[in-house]
């Protein structure tokens, strides 16, 4: 076990999100959301490879049946991409979004256990702090037009999905300051429904804002603390478990990786200004926790 972040790569990331462990090609992807760019890193030669699509990426996961393809939010709806030789995605739509205003993109998003993918959408101008974010479920079974289907709102920048080992349980945040909350949901498998809301953690009260998430196997929550520099892990009772830290001040997401599943790979975000104090903003970092993570599932549509 070593809980010392370690480099993988100094990507320099405007907004580094959404790393997603591809265990067949023993390959990290995650996105860069300004630059439009999906980015692959090879786990066996350090290979690394970007691609660049028409809208910003803000969150993928992979698309169950279809080597090379992916279901993405990205500013108008979601779609599907993949990569070509020329360092272009291909993109196809598969779901528009009316979003409630002007300047708003998707967000934090991923699969359930049963491969519906869910993404929260946000205001790009956060000084705003209007509450105009939502979080929608794409479901297979029914026909485009009606497939994105709206299932939570009145929230100003959702982050954080996360589901349990077993998928009865959803987990929530809200990263702006001005709410600073994770919630957990009982979850309906079957239906894809998220109830019961309750307060899981209160983050106003610990250090850094939450923002992107993973689950562990042990059913443990771990949210990366943006401003703060940590990475957190709470147990299902809501217990601050530990805080681990990256050399930059903004973590963005994590996600498990590596052969056994036993790396928590954090992704994280280049501000402007002076960052003669943290040079690795935007880079990718590694750590061991001793601890296990879970296959992300893949989008079944």
């Amino acid at each position: 076990m070593s809980t010392t972040a370690e480099l993988v790569i100094d990507a320099r990331c405007g907004t580094g999100e959404s790393p997603v462990w591809r265990a067949d090609e023993q390959a990290l992807y995650w996105v860069d959301i300004p630059a439009r760019q999906l980015h692959r890193l090879c786990a066996a030669d350090g290979a690394h490879t970007t691609w660049t699509g028409p809208e910003m990426l803000a969150c993928i996961a992979a698309r169950a049946g279809r080597a090379g393809e992916w279901i993405a939010g990205m500013e108008s709806g979601l779609f599907v991409i993949a990569p070509q030789p020329d360092g272009t995605l291909a993109t196809a739509p598969v779901a528009t979004v009316a979003h409630e205003r002007h300047g708003m993109r998707f967000n934090d998003g991923r699969c359930d256990r049963q491969g519906r993918f869910w993404a929260g959408s946000m205001l790009m101008d956060m000084a705003a702090a209007r509450p105009v974010g939502r979080v929608y479920r794409y479901q297979a079974d029914v026909n485009a037009e009606a497939a994105l289907r709206l299932q939570l709102d009145g929230l100003i920048v959702p982050n954080g999905l996360a589901f349990s080992p077993d998928g009865r349980t959803m987990y929530l945040s809200d990263s702006h300051p001005d709410a600073q909350q994770i919630w957990t949901f009982d979850y309906d498998v079957d239906s894809g429904t998220p109830h019961n809301r309750r307060p899981f953690v209160d983050m106003k009260l610990l250090p850094g804002r939450p923002d992107g998430a993973a689950m562990d196997a042990d059913g443990c929550y771990w949210i990366c603390g943006n401003d703060a520099g940590l990475v957190h892990r709470f147990t299902p009772d809501g217990r601050l478990d530990r805080s681990l830290a990256v050399p930059v001040k903004k973590p963005a997401m994590c996600a498990f990786g590596g052969a056994g599943l036993d790396t928590l790979y954090v992704t994280s975000i280049r501000p402007g200004g002076d960052l003669s104090d943290q040079p690795l903003a935007g880079g990718v970092f590694a750590l061991r926790p001793g601890v296990r993570g879970l296959p992300e599932p893949e989008c079944s549509f």
